[in-house]
């Protein structure tokens, strides 16, 4: 393949039809085993628009962007475009109720979402597609007539800064508005974009500004459909898709505005050449170096960018991440381009950075002007340009079809930026070979044109200043003359050249020939003491690429905490060995995925089928031959212990989710017993540990895709050769060896407590979990149609209406065989006053399931059953069902179909019978387990100086009502509850592994 083999992009003329002057696109390039189709419009109002019908859809789904977002925020209201696209939601001239659109989209098996970003806000849904017409309707109207009503108002800005709120110990938000901060401060960059109370209702007030107006004004002036973008994709044909947008959004106004655009760039001569250091809320280290450039998308068909991004975050030898790891300074790397703004970009490259790295920043940064000026010397390489681009075109060629949500979300980005035709390929297929711009770029690149960004905690001792709004610490100061001079020298590292060519790029791109005994499901096809192997072909895809799972399963790996970090920091070693190898295999289309299990080592590959078994050749060559590179494993034991202190940091809700699962699952490990346990690592250890390890195991095969039985027996053939040919003697493991983890039962009318501070977040947790019992198709059905039902108007009563918090989640827990509901709210206010609310929205929402009429229940029903049924669109999707079926030892591969089978029989009564037994406050078999995460940090609930309605704690009759077990001490808890059984394999199967005697 080269680029003369590329799609031809299409030069058929749009046709303008009838006197509305609609315009018709029908040469939209697609994937050549697209078989979707796909029309382009413009609309009278200047509105473009993509179809996409596919008659085959279990979903439907639909995302407008318009061209504005928080760069055109009003300079004295921070966060207001922000604050609109959350305003919308809540209520249409036409759909007057604020729920509507939501409530409408939970009945009829949608979600719902919307995005804020700098030059662009973006809306989207998806809905069964007997529902499409009804859900454009309701959607249309946001962008035509919304009611931004005066009782929304303010609950909306409390919600926004709920989201302020959440992110305010996220260094990825804080470190972005630090490098804003320091930008020409009349530059749209500089602005604070999220909002909060602060900016859209205190500051306002003090400054006599109604905020409803001027949210109004921002709709009427920027809302225009000239600058929107529209993506359509359903089951109806291109003609009624298109009558359907006519009439529906033809009557958005085209205000005729121009999109917003700022080719200023942000930073001036006197805001670079500097470096800016950060203190983080995380123990993390990096070095970022950022280049400002102007918007690279126009370039789109010659792409300098891609190749500039492809060399300087190459992975392989002699790239700058070789060199680096080399010297132990780095363990990852990222380069590229982004556009910021339209107008304006940044290309940035990213190291994170070792403890030793962090005292060479300066020569790092020497490194990375040494490749650079190696990149200038060797000068643009047509042969590099064609590799890359034939990757490209290979990706295109075989794209896996997007879910109907993803593909008109990202779309409608494309089509900011591309013709209309090419808004499908134009992402893939670059194809003019412009080397002038290539080194316009990288001419670019030179230290005075250089910021640099070194994240660190020991850098607060010389920070000097403080970020308004997330309370940053940071100082920034010019760069020294003498270390500008140093590393603009033009010396060449000889350790640094160019990549080799890519050995893994396929050529073979054939079908196997289907199995006259071809499956539905996969089955077992060699099963011995040591190995089990599990296959299906495809013939559904068609994909000339092949997926295959190994899991290594051994005992030993988390029998103690030491173990478990033993086997973590193998898999960390052994990756990091094999990362310049694999990095030419990933680019070509080929990925290893290995990672450490509670039960073993996981080793995924997938990717085209052509090669695939030279990788798998590598990999198990190194498993079994691998050897410990000493001064990495210092390295990535630092690494790994920081990441796992680390936890605390995280978000409250993260950590009620751990908790539940800590506390009932049969054997888990805390965080801090692995702390404990990781003072006890050691090479000597770790080499003991794998020779254990390698000697003692049992591997479960699964193989899927472009591949037949007789291949499928010599992959797997390859897998048992190195068991038995090892040289320590593998000793195969008893079946009762591999039995997995069981849950703890819960005790009927037992509501346990798990309380915990945290002091990293404003925020405090709330979890409430209802053990359900054990997993089986009529249960699972209970439970699902429960949260069904439950789940939009949670979100509505809890986060919309009472306002508790931004975080508000109700859905199902299924793990190790058994299966409950949990509602969780991260809020300002007390766990305790939120988990009443919970409870009494709870025990309210018996009364509006007895009142739900017959035909919306249907609905709910119609729902779930279009939610289970719903096709996988790629080969890894399918993958990932069969192989969630073969881990879980349960192998009901047709899990869905029997599900909903008995879900067609449930009536209304069945489920208020199921709540009143199970969920309302006092149900005889309710059994729950709350988890409530307490912040003590500054302003939080459990703070010594917290404010009273954070700390408030009783509401109503539902404080008094629940008797709680304090859950205290994790062995106490877990040695007086029973545990579930397993839940037994649907299919006659024998447990895998040797035969147990008796």
């Amino acid at each position: 393949m080269n680029a003369a083999s590329l799609p031809k992009i299409a030069t058929t003329a749009p046709v303008t039809v009838g006197a509305d002057k609609l315009t018709r696109f029908d040469d939209i390039v697609k994937s050549q085993q697209d078989n979707r189709l796909y029309r382009g419009l413009r609309l009278s109002n200047g509105l473009k628009v993509l179809l996409i019908s596919d008659p085959t859809t279990d979903k439907s789904a639909a995302a407008l962007a318009v061209e504005v977002g928080h760069l055109s925020d009003p300079d004295e209201i921070p966060g207001l475009a922000h604050f609109c696209e959350h305003m919308l939601f809540l209520g249409t001239k036409k759909y007057i109720n604020e729920n509507d659109y939501m409530a409408f989209l939970s009945e009829n098996g949608g979600s719902s979402n919307a995005a804020t970003y700098a030059d662009t806000t973006k809306y989207y849904f998806d809905v069964v597609p007997e529902k499409l017409q009804e859900a454009l309707d309701r959607f249309s109207q946001f962008f035509i007539a919304p009611l931004f009503t005066e009782s929304a108002t303010e609950r909306e800005i409390n919600a926004v800064h709920s989201e302020h709120e959440k992110n305010l110990s996220m260094d990825v938000w804080r470190i972005r508005q630090v490098n804003k901060s320091l930008c020409d401060p009349k530059h749209p960059y500089n602005k604070f974009g999220t909002g909060s109370k602060k900016t859209l209702l205190e500051d306002p007030k003090l400054s006599k500004i109604n905020i409803r107006e001027e949210l109004m004004k921002f709709h009427s002036k920027w809302y225009s459909a000239n600058i929107m973008s529209l993506a359509v994709f359903g089951k109806e044909s291109l003609d009624e898709l298109e009558s359907m947008v006519v009439s529906m959004f033809s009557d958005i106004e085209n205000k005729n505005v121009t999109s917003p655009c700022w080719k200023d760039l942000p930073f001036k001569e006197e805001h670079l050449a500097t470096k800016t250091t950060v203190v983080p809320v995380k123990d993390t280290r990096s070095l970022t170096i950022t280049f400002q450039t102007e918007d690279l998308e126009r370039y789109y068909k010659a792409g300098p960018e891609h190749y500039v991004s492809h060399l300087i975050g190459h992975e392989g030898a002699g790239s700058i991440l070789s060199e680096l790891k080399a010297k132990g300074w780095c363990n990852n790397l990222v380069g590229g381009y982004s556009t910021i703004g339209r107008g304006f970009g940044f290309f940035e490259v990213m190291v994170d950075l070792t403890q030793d790295g962090f005292d060479h920043v300066d020569d790092i940064v020497k490194i990375i002007f040494q490749y650079i000026h190696m990149l200038k010397t060797e000068g643009p390489q047509k042969w590099i340009f064609e590799e890359y681009c034939d990757l490209c075109e290979m990706q295109f060629r075989f794209k896996d079809k997007e879910n109907p949500l993803s593909l008109v979300s990202n779309v409608v980005h494309s089509m900011q930026s591309y013709p209309l035709e090419e808004v499908l390929a134009a992402p893939y297929l670059i194809s003019e070979w412009r080397p002038e711009l290539i080194e316009e770029l990288w001419n670019k690149f030179f230290p005075q044109n250089a910021r640099i960004t070194v994240v660190g905690q020991k850098c607060e001792s010389v920070t000097n200043q403080e970020e308004e709004w997330y309370g940053t610490k940071y100082s920034s100061e010019a760069i020294p003359k003498n270390v500008l001079e140093e590393w603009a020298k033009p010396d060449l590292n000889a350790n640094l050249h160019l990549p080799e060519r890519n050995p893994f790029i396929p050529t073979d791109f054939e079908l196997v020939p289907v199995d006259a005994d071809i499956q539905s499901t996969p089955v077992i096809i060699h099963n011995t003491p040591m190995i089990r192997v599990w296959f299906k072909q495809d013939v559904e895809f068609l994909k000339p690429k092949t997926l295959m799972n190994l899991d290594f399963c051994s005992p030993i790996v988390y029998s103690d905490p030491l173990n478990c970090n033993l086997t973590h920091l193998f898999v960390q070693l052994f990756k990091d060995h094999l990362n310049e190898y694999l990095y030419a295999a990933d680019l070509a289309g080929l990925r290893l995925v290995v990672s450490n299990t509670t039960y073993g080592i996981s080793v995924s590959i997938g990717g085209y089928s052509h090669k695939q078994h030279i990788l798998l050749e590598k990999v198990l060559d190194n498993l079994y031959n691998f050897k410990i590179d000493e001064k990495r494993f210092d390295i990535l034991k630092e690494q790994y212990v920081r990441n796992l202190k680390n936890y605390n940091a995280e978000q409250p809700y993260q950590h009620a989710v751990y908790y539940l699962a800590l506390l009932l699952t049969e054997q888990a490990w805390s965080k801090q017993e692995l702390i404990d346990a990781a003072d006890l690592l050691s090479v000597d250890r770790l080499r003991s540990f794998i020779d254990e390890l390698l000697s003692r195991m049992h591997v479960e095969c699964f193989i899927y895709g472009n591949v037949n039985k007789e291949n499928a027996l010599e992959i797997s053939g390859k897998v048992e050769d190195k068991l038995k040919n090892t040289d320590a003697s593998v000793v195969p493991l008893l079946a009762r060896q591999l039995m997995l983890k069981r849950e703890y039962k819960l005790n009927n009318g037992e509501n346990c407590l798990f309380e915990t501070n945290n002091d990293y977040h404003k925020s405090s947790c709330a979890e409430l979990y209802l053990q359900c019992g054990m997993q089986d198709d009529q249960s699972n059905v209970f439970v699902d149609l429960v949260t069904q039902i439950l789940s939009e108007p949670c979100y509505n009563q809890l986060r919309t209406k009472e306002q508790l918090g931004y975080i508000v989640f109700c859905g199902s827990r299924k793990s190790n065989g058994v299966q409950g509901i949990r509602v969780i709210v991260q809020s300002a206010k007390h766990p305790a006053y939120v988990e009443e609310r919970i409870e009494h929205f709870l025990n309210g929402m018996i009364e509006q399931l007895e009142n739900m009429s017959e035909e919306e229940f249907k609905r709910h029903k119609e729902a779930l059953a279009a939610q289970k049924l719903e096709k996988p669109k790629r080969l890894s999707t399918q993958f990932g069902k069969f192989l969630t079926e073969i881990s879980l030892q349960q192998y009901h591969f047709n899990r869905a179909q029997v599900e909903v089978a008995f879900l067609q029989t449930l009536t209304k009564q069945q489920i208020i019978e199921y709540y009143k037994d199970y969920i309302i406050l006092g149900a005889p078999s309710r059994r729950s387990l709350s988890i409530h995460v307490v912040s003590t940090a500054e302003g939080g609930a459990g703070h010594r100086d917290a404010p009273p309605e954070a700390t408030e704690r009783s509401t109503n009759e539902t404080a008094d009502a629940k008797d709680f077990v304090k859950v205290c001490d994790l062995a106490s808890f877990k040695s007086t509850r029973a545990l579930y059984p397993m839940v037994q394999p649907y299919i006659d199967i024998k447990p895998k592994g040797s035969k147990c005697k008796l």
